[in-house]
């Protein structure tokens, strides 16, 4: 007989390509599906009278309102009013509508009113206890749906155990996840001042479920004295939508438009996509972006895990960190691979015009 865990792993394979055959990404619109964490009897989490499902929802219709702006972009909201959506429907929406971005909104709440700043996740197996506490309370709305038990095929979200069923499927899609995921926490920092706790990945099941790049976004501790008022006043949520929207439309045009889609390149204090109408005699190189920060480090290998060869740049309030210089972009992929199996998962290739 098969192992409990090994039950669980063979679950989430059949229900992956049950949801992948006959899936393609719509080849006319680009489409992104919003969707508004908890809602309904789900409030998310309330401190100080303020509760996440009312921020997220906000933020969501911002962010629309923004996107809509483009005869270009199709927006799939999950929800749009205050209603309890299942996680197994909302990855349903999104796979449905054949989407090519899932952006799922949230607020973290402890205890502690200390901890605060944003983070965005990506699918994935980290084991921090930290971290960890994020995936439980995200994958924790599976119980407040009757049969969750048929649904979600014995998955525990309070059992690390189970969490092992969530292997990345589609992997294809990872490195894009990261790349929005790392811009979009740049923006927080260098366009609305804001603190990053960074990109992390997580077994998130709504991100496993979907079959397009995604990310979840934590806009930050309603627990937080200073970041809850931030989060529920006007000002906040529009800048957080604002810089949200930028990411995504930026995401566009690099990996939807273009046959080169998917290089960025820098000309020293703004990132654009290399197109067809780069000139052959332009000069290009390449780094790996490893990390971002407000604060300046000395780039000596002791401070980057042993990687040489690093350099930093400032762009406004933020510091970039990278690694490498290479004329030959295949050279540059494989020191973005060095970078990664040093710890820096969330690195990516970033191309320089002279």
């Amino acid at each position: 007989m098969p192992s409990k865990k090994k039950c669980i792993y063979l679950s989430f394979i059949l229900l992956f390509f049950a949801i992948t055959i006959g899936f393609s990404q719509n080849p006319s619109k680009f489409k992104v599906v919003l969707d508004a964490g908890h809602g309904g009897k789900d409030p998310g989490t309330i401190k100080n009278g303020i509760k996440e499902k009312d921020i997220v929802l906000d933020v969501v219709l911002k962010i629309g309102k923004i996107l809509e702006k483009s005869n270009e972009i199709e927006v799939v909201y999950t929800r749009k009013t205050d209603v309890f959506i299942g996680l197994k429907e909302r990855a349903n929406i999104a796979n449905k509508a054949k989407a090519n971005l899932f952006i799922s909104i949230h607020c973290n709440g402890v205890k502690s009113t200390a901890a605060k700043g944003t983070e965005t996740f990506v699918m994935g197996m980290s084991r921090t206890d930290t971290n960890l506490d994020i995936a439980k309370k995200e994958n924790g709305v599976i119980f407040l749906e009757k049969d969750y038990n048929e649904k979600y095929k014995g998955f525990d979200p309070n059992n690390p155990g189970t969490l092992l069923g969530l292997k990345i499927l589609q992997e294809e899609f990872l490195d894009q996840s990261i790349r929005l995921a790392s811009e979009i926490e740049n923006n927080f920092v260098k366009d609305n001042n804001r603190f990053s706790r960074g990109v992390k990945q997580q077994p998130i099941w709504v991100l496993d479920a979907t079959v397009m790049p995604g990310v979840l976004i934590e806009l930050g501790f309603v627990s937080h004295p200073v970041e809850g008022k931030y989060l529920n006043s006007s000002k906040g949520r529009i800048e957080m939508a604002t810089s949200i929207s930028a990411a995504i439309l930026n995401h566009k045009i690099s990996f939807f438009n273009g046959a080169d889609a998917g290089i960025v390149t820098s000309d020293k204090t703004n990132t654009n996509v290399v197109g067809n109408t780069t000139s052959k005699r332009d000069q290009t190189y390449y780094k790996v972006q490893i990390a971002a920060g407000t604060r300046k480090l000395t780039t000596k290998p002791s401070n980057f895990k042993g990687l040489k060869n690093i350099t930093v740049e400032k762009d406004k309030k933020l510091y970039k960190y990278f690694y490498g210089e290479e004329t030959d972009y295949d050279a540059c992929k494989e020191k973005l691979e060095e970078a990664k199996k040093k710890g820096y998962s969330s690195a990516f290739i970033v191309t320089f015009k002279n």
